[in-house]
């Protein structure tokens, strides 16, 4: 019977020591799980570093490129349109040369027209587009009235001379055309009637009364 006693305490030291190595060993399971998931996000957080260092330098890149680009593009642009000019200009400068062997001055005019027609084409070309003003109902969204003139024999309001041509680009109005419009008197008159009272006559029957 004391033996038996005796051995009790050793199994409760035995299972005492088991509980223990479980506890430990599942605190090493959880330790090396929190390992494994603390190198993954450092991993995941390198490259997400290296992303972003790349993302910053395609954007300074990016930067610098763009102003480049826009500017040679300005500069090609207009490079473009000096050579498209130039054989206006050649023809000009032609025409100006053999001024003095011209006979008539017809033919001078006719070659100064042939050159302006020329540069209109030219123009034309880069959306450049005359607008038209003579004859037309005055607009104030693309004509200027510098003055006025009665015409009775032209429409009230029409453009009766152009002083300067305009222009649109692209559809846009870069320069109004400066244009004189027709205002007939009797239309003025009549809209300046409108706007007067009207003076009442005399009424007879009242004056009679009163006597």
């Amino acid at each position: 019977m004391k033996h038996e006693k005796q051995d009790e305490p050793k199994e409760k030291d035995k299972d005492a020591c088991d509980a223990v190595r479980e506890q430990t060993q599942a605190g090493k399971s959880e330790l090396e799980e929190l390992r494994a998931t603390v190198e993954a996000l450092r991993k995941e957080k390198d490259e997400l570093f290296g992303k972003l260092q790349r993302i910053s330098a395609d954007y300074a890149n990016y930067q610098k490129r763009v102003p480049r680009q826009i500017a040679d593009m300005v500069f090609y642009e207009k490079e473009r349109m000096v050579k498209t000019l130039l054989p206006a200009l050649d023809n000009f400068e032609l025409t100006l040369k053999n001024a003095g062997s011209v006979k008539s001055v017809d033919v001078l005019v006719e070659g100064i027209r042939i050159i302006y027609g020329q540069l209109l084409d030219i123009l034309k070309s880069h959306n450049l587009e005359q607008i038209e003003a003579l004859g037309q109902e005055f607009d104030p969204a693309v004509h200027e009235a510098m003055t006025q003139q009665a015409n009775p024999e032209k429409q009230e309001g029409v453009v009766l001379e152009e002083f300067q041509k305009g222009y649109r680009l692209n559809g846009r109005v870069i320069r109004p055309s400066r244009v004189v419009i027709n205002r007939l008197p009797a239309q003025a008159e009549g809209r300046q009637q409108q706007t007067e009272p009207t003076e009442r006559p005399p009424d007879e029957c009242e004056t009679t009364d009163q006597e």
